[in-house]
């Protein structure tokens, strides 16, 4: 029997091939090393996706898993992550979405679920607590995400069913095709949509009715009252609460850290069109909340009048509005709010759809593309009536489309002609709305992420945020200025490295980061230690739980590695370290990464020239059996 609360203590193993399911028992040592979510998807693709298997193929895993605190009530523990081997990358991949499909798996009684093979046909898996089946979805297949889980609730006959479920662009398998969960929330990054459509998986709905137990339960609502008061106490929450990410749009432009037009600027003159205070103006309805979220940064907009009148979303993220506006150079606010619908619609990661277009048209600006590459298109900045066109296309892979959805790294290479320099990725993911020439520590942390280009993975909130209790609390008073400098590069490496060990805690309990950085910033190691104790009734001294973050992020190193990642692949577009920027506050600031890379190296344990964990590392974290290193 598991011996752990905050678990249900099972997994769902569901051979898609063969069309049979398994329950299995958790395994007690997989908890006690990874603790769930992240941490569990890291192990299980490490055992059984090798170099050899093609990330479309059969052989591919594709995991929804969540965390012990997951659907325990405790402030932002709604997440659930879903890992595999990244058709976009070719390597690690994962996704992490809030919302409500997380909890409602827990009280199903499943902690995680396993999906390998392929499906004759295409096929959605429903769960009802501890039944589950796969059912025929060949009338779901070409269906958009809204309206196939309006047919799957009219097939059930419960429109409380969470569902997860893959647009056109999944099934076409866009390489940056996302998943989408109930409600309007997106697993969206690194194309592991397109992973689930490879699999003939249109969706999975569950239905859950049962509670998650507890160890300590007295001692577990004492901590959701002092998480609770802390978060609302935090000089951020009002701001966070009140406009969610999309605030934080106007002061990234005053940095320069906005990009604009593919990252050839860091400010947009547009940035009072759509930002924040424009977008509750012209949208806003409600605010909303992800499960058991103190903080409610989500909000429901719609638009009243105009050509895209009647377009309603549950949620707009700050990096959606740079994808379809700065990015591309466009200010109208109403069609970058169409723009999200239907990417969610067609199940497409809005980040790197946007930056596939925003690639394209600077192509076409240097004139390296022509209207005979682009079906007779021009692809001017600002034109979101050609944008949107694109969208489309690429959702249904229809002709230059089809080039476009299969990444800028891909699409580079396949173009030549020079376009190489202009694919802003970093390991084949398209880097997100963050320019590190106006924030050093993100600039390195693109390039240390396991997942490829990423603002989550490593997560430095310090200098983003420039909230000196953070500081004071995590390393002291002495090295507050250079930390909090955005612009320094002093410290940042061990920023970066302590962001990315706890961002795989964060990531494997199932709690959120993105709550305005409030988890990040406000609920910190001894925080979720104190938590897992309670919640779990194991044993987690903070050293202990540290050594899980640094061991699921080694792993992920030796999985790249083993899939031929090195030194040479942790590097950034020419751009941001030849071309000083032109903007805001990092104006003239290029990224010096050589010399914080050299430390992160350090720091981390791994060796300066190929950048893999040494073997001592590797021994100290309990996984010798993971090195990259040839056999003496």
């Amino acid at each position: 029997m598991f011996p752990y609360k905050g678990y249900t203590g099972k997994w769902l193993l569901v051979d898609l091939t063969r069309g049979l399911l398994e329950a299995r028992p958790v395994d007690r040592e997989l908890a006690e090393l990874y603790l769930g979510g992240n941490g569990f998807g890291t192990r299980l693709l490490w055992d059984q996706v090798g170099p050899q298997v093609d990330p479309l193929s059969p052989d591919n895993l594709l995991i929804l898993a969540t965390g012990p605190l997951c659907g325990t009530g405790l402030p932002s523990s709604g997440r659930v992550e879903v890992i595999g081997k990244s058709p976009l990358t070719g390597i690690y991949g994962d996704s992490n979405a809030g919302g409500f499909f997380g909890p409602e798996l827990k009280f199903a009684g499943w902690d995680y679920l396993v999906f390998v093979g392929r499906a004759p046909h295409p096929v959605y898996l429903h769960m009802e607590d501890e039944r589950a089946e796969l059912r025929d979805a060949r009338d779901l297949w070409g269906l958009t995400t809204s309206q196939a889980e309006a047919a799957i609730h009219e097939a059930v006959g419960d429109d409380r069913v969470r569902t997860a479920m893959i647009g056109p662009a999944g099934e076409n398998l866009v390489r940056f095709a996302g998943i989408q969960l109930t409600s309007q929330r997106s697993a969206a990054r690194c194309g592991l949509g397109a992973v689930m459509g490879s699999k003939n998986l249109k969706a999975v709905s569950v239905r859950g009715h049962k509670s998650v137990p507890l160890a300590d339960a007295r001692r577990f609502s004492l901590i959701i009252h002092d998480f609770r008061q802390r978060l609302r106490a935090n000089p951020v929450y009002p701001a966070v609460h009140a406009h969610g990410t999309p605030g934080i749009a106007a002061l990234m432009n005053a940095l320069g850290r906005f990009p604009t037009k593919n990252f050839q600027m860091g400010s947009f003159d547009g940035i009072n069109r759509i930002d924040a205070d424009a977008l509750e103006a012209r949208a806003f309805v409600r605010h909303m909340a992800c499960h058991s979220c103190a903080i409610a940064c989500d909000k429901l907009y719609q638009i009243p009048d105009g050509p895209y009148a009647g377009t309603t979303l549950h949620s707009v993220e700050y990096e959606t509005l740079n994808a379809f506006g700065a990015n591309i150079l466009n200010a109208d606010l109403d069609s970058i709010l169409f723009a999200n619908q239907l990417c969610d619609d067609l199940g497409l990661d809005t980040i790197s759809t946007g930056r596939v277009i925003s690639f394209a048209m600077e192509l076409w600006q240097r004139g390296i593309l022509t209207a005979g590459d682009t079906d007779g298109l021009k692809l001017e900045w600002g034109d979101m009536e050609v944008a949107l066109k694109l969208v489309r296309m690429i959702a249904y892979r229809q002709g230059f489309g089809g080039l476009l959805a299969e990444g800028v790294r891909r699409a580079a290479q396949i173009l030549g002609r020079g376009s190489e320099e202009y694919a802003m990725h970093v390991k084949g993911m398209e880097i997100a709305a963050q320019d590190g020439r106006a924030q050093k520590s993100m600039g390195l942390a693109h390039v240390t992420s396991s997942r490829g280009a990423d603002h989550l993975k490593g997560f430095p909130t310090l200098d983003e945020t420039g909230y000196p209790e953070e500081a004071r609390r995590r390393y002291g008073e002495s090295y507050l200025p250079q930390m909090a400098d955005p612009l320094a590069t002093e410290y940042k490496p061990f920023l970066v490295r302590d962001g990315e060990d706890l961002g795989a805690v964060v990531d494997s309990v199932g709690l959120c980061k993105s709550g305005g950085t409030h988890v990040m910033a406000e609920i910190y190691w001894a925080d979720i230690a104190t938590a897992l104790e309670a919640a779990t009734g194991m044993e987690m001294p903070v050293e202990r739980l540290k050594r899980i973050g640094e061991r699921i992020y080694n792993l992920q190193r030796c999985y790249n590695a083993r899939h031929g990642i090195t030194r040479a692949d942790d590097r950034l577009p020419r751009r941001f370290t030849n071309e000083p920027s032109p903007s805001g506050h990092a104006r003239g600031q290029v990224i010096d990464l050589e010399p914080m890379l050299d430390e992160y190296y350090r720091l981390r344990g791994w060796d300066l020239e190929t950048g893999w964990p040494t073997i001592e590392k590797l021994r100290e974290l309990g996984l010798e059996e993971a090195s990259p290193w040839p056999s003496p």
